[in-house]
């Protein structure tokens, strides 16, 4: 979240190596809380690198299987120790596979998504 330095009151908002930084050593503790985890990583303006103040970080993960439906399984992931706002997208792996490539949001998690390797 974004600091207030003691003598400004300026905010500083975590730049891109910072959160990069946060998202790995996250990662770190999601392969523990979730043994089903396959992949994850980080797509949109951090990925890009066009991030600003204000800028969420967007998350996707990919899971072997879930029994939960799509839209309830972002609950079971805990993003709140990350330095910046974010959302997780979790897809299964038949899921992930099953993405229509031929849509804008499919190509873009495709194409920009940084993979923290696990």
């Amino acid at each position: 979240m974004p600091v207030r330095s003691l003598n400004s009151s300026v905010l500083a908002w975590p730049d891109g190596q910072t959160v990069d930084r946060a998202v790995r050593c996250w990662a770190g503790e999601q392969i523990r809380l979730h043994p089903e985890l396959l992949r994850l990583g980080y797509f949109g303006s951090y990925a890009r690198g066009d991030w600003g103040v204000g800028s969420d970080l967007d998350l996707v993960a990919v899971v072997e299987s879930s029994d939960e439906p799509f839209e309830r399984r972002a609950a079971r992931w805990d993003v709140t120790a990350l330095p910046v706002p974010a959302e997780i997208l979790v897809y299964t792996s038949e899921e992930w596979d099953a993405l229509p490539a031929n849509t804008r949001f499919a190509r873009t998690l495709q194409q920009v998504t940084v993979w923290i390797q696990l």
